[in-house]
């Protein structure tokens, strides 16, 4: 594999707006519409607001130039190639990527693990969602990022994102993206099954249109 062509750009203690509503989604209730009773909403928001003091959101964030987009592989400026049907299909018309990887810590995933082991079911479901929530929302924030710099360059992002394991996009292209992102910056591994640890840790690339 060459080198990478632009640095690492690394995000560290990421604030964002807390996703209150996707967050309720998650756990099956739409706020404002779904009743929940007085005791029963007070005892959520103190899991919620428990599990917001436990993340910590680091990101990282890296544009990467498209070699050539087959409609089966896609050829990366770096030397690597990824074959996938589907994510050439996304990045179709793209000049280049970008790739993209946030992490809510390692702090939470230990909480949820306590809470099962312990028996407190609720709260452990509650500090899943939060943490899933705020890392994916960690992603949209990185992606804004790029966004507000690649306006001055008359370039965007593409909408959505893309991210290994999903269709023909193998999960195993995951060690090549943290690689990539030098994710052991913000303190995350990956396993020989190509899981990102800590679990509430996750990666996607996105076009970059001209």
């Amino acid at each position: 594999m060459g080198s990478v062509p632009n640095l690492v750009q690394i995000f560290p203690s990421i604030n964002i707006p807390l996703p209150m509503d996707a967050i309720y989604r998650r756990l099956g209730y739409k706020r404002g519409i779904t009743k929940v009773d007085e005791r029963k909403g007070e005892e959520i928001e103190r899991h919620i607001e428990y599990a917001v003091s436990l993340v910590c959101l680091n990101g990282a964030g890296l544009r990467v130039p498209l070699e050539r987009v087959d409609p089966q592989l896609v050829v990366l400026g770096t030397g690597a190639d990824i074959r996938s049907a589907k994510l050439a299909g996304f990045l179709n018309g793209c000049k280049e990527a970008l790739f993209i990887g946030s992490t809510a810590g390692g702090a939470v995933m230990d909480a949820i693990r306590e809470d099962i082991e312990g028996g407190d079911m609720t709260r452990g479901v509650v500090i899943d969602a939060v943490a899933s929530e705020m890392t994916d929302a960690a992603l949209d924030w990185i992606t804004g990022f790029f966004n507000r710099l690649l306006a001055r360059e008359n370039a965007r992002l593409t909408r959505g994102r893309f991210s290994a394991g999903y269709g023909d996009f193998l999960l195993e292209n995951q060690k090549m993206m943290y690689d990539m992102l030098e994710l052991d910056r913000i303190g995350v591994t990956i396993n020989e099954n190509f899981i990102l640890i800590p679990e509430k840790s996750v990666t996607a690339v996105v076009g970059i249109h001209a």
